[in-house]
């Protein structure tokens, strides 16, 4: 069995962040191996560019889009903020624009709220769409127009936690109307787009895991595109091209930065929605990627979403990988690839197991690499890859060697012995940002929000007594290197401590710098609270001040001052 596993790169052992041999339960392996097929993947005939060019050296905001509302969008950030931001932060100097994933998420109501557990990664979030830039809204009569309007959700104060399920349902009725109304489909979808589609159309009837609709519906066939309803396959076909044409504007908007907006690719999809339906040739069926266990997560992490299959998208020449970063890079000036081990290696558990009881399954990292540098080098874009936690030395190694730049984390960017490092030793190679969105926000971690917060949601890992203490060391630590780099005095208050980070920042070596509006605006929760689902707002929690206060404030003017000056 270890010949085969090896041939097919399926881990029989790993070593943890402690360098500790994990042996891998034989019956794990062969439960892995029987998702592959008899055949090895073939080795890579890519080729492709070997390194990007230098990324450039500048600095720019990270945003959740969903939380940068204006008082014209409809409860939740879309196209039109994303462009307004970035025009503003362009003409403060910004050369960077990096949003949270705006993958397509599956089609029910209420919508589902995390951008990392996309159904499509091809295509877009339409919840994202500003109903009155759309061309059926401004050519529509009067009487139509007010139709639509009637529809727009009532404002909610700045502070309200965002409603994706009554957002979309008025956005989808007002779509619905300007589409019946004279929204022509136009020329015939190429064939990805239909397919998408059709996918969406059907989930509309069959609900939206595919795996269990009718037998003969369960892939892309004559009987899937006759079973779906003509009118909702133009429909969803049409959302997606107004979709393009929307975030084309936005990209637009960055033409004059450094590098522009840089999307963030999820690291899986989920295994019933539509790129698993459209896909499922070379996506792995049964087996859900996560992580093994370790200090943090003693049960291992099972992120219940669906991966490449490695052996089938070698031998389909990597077709639709390719095609993938191809439709990202058309509306990018770059692209954060999340958890960009998953290149390398990925942890697979097979159906029936707990999240610990998987292995790793290695991909061609040389070809993987090849065609995201390729793709890359071809749109004149900069690569970042999370690499945060624990990845092999080689993953660190070999994108510094490509220009792929990395993650530096202040929460993270510490020595050997726990302290944080001062800015001089920061990596050069590397986006470098206060917090992330599983991280806690500046203020939150001063004020100890995540402890509050874990244990409101019952996922402390040990006695709160143990956390608030750590939770004080770390307090502590952080206060000794800012007043180590003269960035703080012994009475500095809590918002002085923060613009105090954002100066470390400023001195970091890092090509890239990145502030959150979180932080800069003090706001205390966190965006998403890993290990949790209903116990905790993820990814509703909106800025705390609409688009036109957010870019008027002195604080974020202060910051942009201050990076400005790198």
């Amino acid at each position: 069995m270890s010949a085969r596993a090896a041939a097919h790169g399926v881990a029989t052992w790993y070593e943890t962040a402690g360098r500790r041999r994990v042996d891998i339960d034989p019956a794990v392996v062969e439960a892995v191996l029987g998702l592959l097929g008899p055949r090895p993947a073939p080795r890579s005939r890519a080729g492709g560019a070997a390194a990007l060019p230098e990324p450039p050296r500048t600095w720019g905001w990270m945003l959740q889009l969903y939380g940068v509302r204006s008082a014209r969008s409809w409860g939740v950030g879309d196209f039109a903020d994303l462009a307004a931001f970035t025009r503003w932060a362009a003409s403060t100097g910004a050369g960077a624009i990096l949003v949270n994933p705006l993958h397509a998420v599956a089609p029910v109501d209420p919508l589902p709220a995390s951008p990392y557990s996309p159904s499509s990664r091809r295509f877009v979030n339409p919840l994202y769409l500003r109903i009155a830039d759309l061309p059926e809204y401004r050519a529509a009569e009067p009487a139509l127009r007010a139709q639509v309007d009637a529809l727009r959700p009532a404002q909610s104060t700045a502070e309200g936690l965002i409603d994706y399920g009554g957002v979309w349902r008025a956005k989808r009725a007002a779509l619905e109307l300007l589409f019946d109304a004279g929204a022509a489909s136009g020329t015939e979808p190429e064939p990805a787009l239909r397919d998408f589609a059709t996918y969406t159309a059907l989930a509309e009837i069959h609900g939206a895991d595919w795996r269990r609709w009718p037998g003969e519906l369960r892939r892309p066939s004559p009987d899937a595109y006759a079973a779906a309803p003509a009118g909702r396959v133009a429909f969803h076909a049409w959302l997606q091209r107004r979709c393009a044409e929307q975030l084309a504007a936005a990209d637009e908007a960055a033409a004059g930065m450094a590098v522009g907006i840089i999307q963030d690719l999820a690291v899986g999809i989920d295994p019933g929605g539509a790129d698993a339906w459209t896909l499922q040739e070379v996506i792995v069926q049964g087996a859900r990627i996560g992580a093994p266990p370790d200090a943090f997560n003693q049960q291992g992490q099972d992120w219940g979403l669906a991966a490449w299959r490695p052996d089938r998208l070698a031998a389909s020449d990597y077709r639709a990988y390719r095609d993938l970063l191809r439709e990202i890079f058309r509306h990018a000036g770059g692209l954060r690839v999340d958890h960009v081990a998953g290149l390398w290696r990925l942890w697979w558990v097979p159906p029936g197991r707990g999240a610990a009881e998987g292995t790793y399954v290695h991909y061609d990292d040389a070809a993987m690499l090849d065609i995201l540098v390729e793709e890359a080098v071809r749109a004149g874009a900069v690569v970042v890859g999370e690499d945060l936690g624990t990845v092999e030395p080689v993953v660190t190694t070999t994108l510094r060697e490509r220009n792929i730049l990395g993650s530096a984390v202040l929460w993270f960017t510490r020595d050997a012995g726990g302290a944080f490092r001062p800015p001089a030793e920061w990596p050069a190679n590397a986006v470098a940002s206060i917090s992330t969105h599983d991280l806690p926000t500046a203020a939150g971690f001063l004020a100890g929000e995540h402890v509050l917060a874990r244990a409101a949601a019952g996922v402390l890992g040990r006695d709160a007594k143990d956390e608030w203490a750590d939770a004080a060391r770390e307090r502590a630590a952080l206060l000794d290197v800012l007043d180590a780099e003269g960035l703080t005095e012994p009475d500095s208050t809590d918002e002085e401590i923060v613009l105090a980070m954002h100066r470390l920042l400023e001195r970091t070596p890092c090509r890239i710098v990145l502030a959150s509006p979180y932080d800069v605006l003090g706001v205390v929760r966190q965006p998403n609270l890993p290990g949790t689902t209903d116990q905790y707002p993820n990814w509703r929690i909106p800025l705390p001040l609409y688009l036109d206060d957010l870019i008027g404030d002195a604080r974020m003017r202060q910051i942009a001052d201050l990076f400005d000056r790198r």
